[in-house]
């Protein structure tokens, strides 16, 4: 039977084709990859912006247009159940990472191999860990920054000793593994993606490969967009808690409305009776 299956699938994972730019080694692959999935989300912003702008005939919004509102409306409702008000920075921060990872996941279902290797020229960035730990770095740095503009650097700081001081090395390493988690997750289901893809690419076409690469590309699909959303709102959720406790809004005590008829009637009750 082994003349019906291939004696051996070569798959080279984790492996890039590589440069030497300033004395660091540069995954070309993942560079050419992540500036493609940022000028297609850039073109999708222009383009919705474009269609925003122009008046048609029948006054119905477009498909991308309806998607792109759908998805900003999730995100601003996210952000303002969790903060309170729809942030002017950390609403279009998840919104763009949103669309950013989405696309750099979903590039890895672009057929775009060549060569007599079969180099992948367009896979998926976030299978590389140099972008997930550069988006986690970013977002949880962002968020300390957030943290310490809305409560004070000592206010901010002092969650740390929170609800015990004796808490402090695990609330401090907490804080220090956030970037690590929130990168790993996501470059571990792209990269186990990216993995099946090839392993099914493999397969004979007599032992049913369309019927099963079609499937799995659907079904990677949906995980390249839970992904996306999972990590967007992970963002927002540490925002919220960074901003946890305070009121970006301040609280005036204002006196009470009353009926000018009740203001009339407790100045008559407070007049001197006259002597009979």
């Amino acid at each position: 039977m082994t003349g019906f299956a291939p004696l051996e699938i070569h798959i080279t994972p984790g492996e890039h084709p590589t440069r030497e730019w300033f004395g660091l080694t540069v995954n070309i692959d993942t560079v050419i990859s992540t500036v493609v999935a940022g000028a297609i989300v850039l073109l999708l912003g222009f383009l919705v912006r474009r269609m925003l702008t122009r008046e048609t005939a029948d006054h119905v919004p477009t498909k991308l247009q309806i998607i792109w509102e759908s998805v900003v409306g999730e995100v601003n409702k996210q952000v303002e159940d969790n903060l309170g008000k729809v942030h002017p920075f950390v609403a279009p921060l998840a919104i763009s990472l949103f669309f950013f990872i989405l696309i750099a996941n979903w590039l890895e279902l672009v057929p775009s191999e060549f060569g007599p290797g079969r180099l992948h020229a367009l896979p998926a960035p976030t299978s590389d860990t140099n972008l997930t730990y550069a988006m986690a770095i970013f977002a949880v740095v962002s968020v300390w920054v957030f943290g310490i503009r809305t409560k004070g650097f000592k206010g901010y700081f002092s969650h740390f000793v929170q609800p015990y001081p004796v808490l402090l090395p695990l609330n401090v390493l907490e804080e220090l593994v956030k970037p690590v988690t929130l990168a790993l997750r996501l470059f571990g289901n792209i990269f186990a993606g990216g993995i099946m893809l090839a392993l099914i690419a493999a397969i004979p076409w007599y032992a049913g490969m369309p019927i099963a690469n079609v499937l799995w590309k659907l079904f990677d699909m949906a995980i390249g967009g839970l992904q996306a959303f999972i990590f967007a709102l992970l963002t927002v959720l540490y925002f919220a808690m960074a901003g946890a406790g305070h009121d970006d809004h301040e609280e005036h005590e204002t006196p009470p409305v009353t009926d000018p008829t009740d203001q009339q009637r407790e100045a008559h009750e407070k007049q001197p009776v006259p002597a009979a």
